[in-house]
C-alpha cells in the first residue's frame, strides 16, 4: 500500500492577484488562516489558483512561497500539470526540489490524448520526479478523461499514488474504486460529491468550498471517518446551496469574489476570466451571509 498524502479536505487555494502581480502578503495570510482552521493540505497553483494564467516565474514563486510559508504544517501539493509534457516535467521537478510534498497533474488539455498517450505522458513525468503524483481527471475542462482501466495501469508506478476525480460520473468512479482497490487513493474533485465518494472508500476532497469554509469542509470528512455518516451528510446538504453558488460561473470566478468579500485581497482575475455577473454575486453573498461567513 502506498503512503496517503492527506486525509480529509485539501483546499485548492486561490492565488490573490492585483494588477501588478501576485499579492504575497494576502497569500501568506490566507495560508496561515487555512492552516489555523484545520485544513488537511493545500493545493497551490491549480485550476482555482489560476495556474494557467500565471507566468512561469510567478508560478514558481507562488509554489516556493507556499512551501516556505506552510513550513511543514500541512502538505503542499503543487499544481504542475500541462499539455506540454516536458514543461510538466520541468515544473514538477522544480516543485520536488523546493520541498513540495506532491504534484497534481491534470490531463493534457487542447491537444488531448489517447489512453495510451496518457499512460506514456504520466509515466514519463512519474519517472522524472522524486515525490508522489496525484492524477487530476476533469474532462469537462480538458476534453479528455482517464478511464478506469488506465488508472489501473498507472497505479503500478510507485510514484503515482492518488486521483483527483472530477468527472462527475459516480458510476465510473465506482468502477475505478473497484478496480484499483488500495493501489490509488481517490479524492473527490467536486464539492457536491464529497460524501458519495467517501462512501466508496475515498480519502477526502480537493475542494473549492474550503477556501471559504475550511473547518466545515474538513469536518464533513472527519465526521464520515468517525462513522457519523448522517452528520457528515447533513453538512453536505447544508452547504449545497453555497457550493451551487460557487459554481454558478466558471471556477474560480465566484470563489475569488467570495474571498475578496471575506477580506482576502482584491477581486482580481486574469483574462479570459472576468468578474462575476451581479445577479450571481448577490446570490453567492446571500448564501455566505446565511452561513455566517460574511455580514
Amino acid at each position: 500500500m502506498k503512503k496517503t498524502i492527506f486525509r480529509g479536505a485539501a483546499t485548492a487555494i486561490v492565488t490573490p492577484l492585483t494588477k501588478d502581480g501576485v499579492d504575497f502578503e494576502t497569500f501568506g495570510r490566507l495560508i496561515d488562516w487555512q492552516i489555523g482552521e484545520g485544513i488537511a493540505a493545500l493545493v497551490v497553483a491549480g485550476t482555482t489558483g489560476e495556474g494557467s494564467t500565471l507566468t512561469d516565474d510567478e508560478h514558481r514563486m507562488v509554489l516556493r512561497f507556499a512551501v516556505e510559508r506552510a513550513a511543514h504544517r500541512v502538505p503542499i501539493i503543487a499544481g504542475t500539470g500541462s499539455n506540454d509534457t516536458e514543461y510538466a516535467i520541468s515544473l514538477s521537478k522544480y516543485s520536488c526540489d523546493i520541498g513540495a510534498d506532491a504534484c497534481l497533474l491534470v490531463t493534457p488539455y487542447y491537444n488531448k490524448a489517447t489512453q495510451k498517450g496518457l499512460v506514456k505522458m504520466y509515466t514519463a513525468i512519474a519517472d522524472a520526479v522524486t515525490k508522489p503524483i496525484i492524477l487530476y481527471n476533469v474532462p469537462s475542462r480538458t476534453g479528455v478523461g482517464l478511464e478506469p482501466t488506465t488508472y489501473l495501469e498507472l497505479a503500478e508506478h510507485p510514484n503515482i499514488v492518488a486521483i483527483k476525480e472530477a468527472n462527475g460520473n459516480i458510476a465510473k468512479i465506482t468502477e475505478t474504486a473497484a478496480l484499483v482497490g488500495d493501489k490509488l487513493d481517490i479524492y473527490s474533485g467536486n464539492d457536491d460529491q464529497v460524501v458519495p465518494i467517501l462512501s466508496l472508500g475515498g480519502k477526502g476532497v480537493i475542494s473549492v468550498l474550503s477556501n471559504v469554509a475550511p473547518r466545515e469542509t474538513q469536518m464533513m470528512c472527519d465526521l464520515f471517518f468517525e462513522g457519523k455518516i448522517k452528520e457528515s451528510a447533513a453538512l453536505q446538504f447544508k452547504y449545497m446551496p453555497l457550493i451551487k453558488a460557487l459554481f454558478s460561473e466558471v471556477n474560480p470566478i465566484p470563489v475569488k469574489s467570495a474571498m475578496a468579500a471575506m477580506g482576502f485581497g482584491e477581486n482580481s482575475l486574469r483574462l479570459p476570466l472576468t468578474q462575476m455577473e451581479k445577479a450571481n454575486e448577490e446570490k453567492l453573498f446571500a448564501e455566505m451571509k446565511r452561513l455566517g461567513l460574511i455580514k
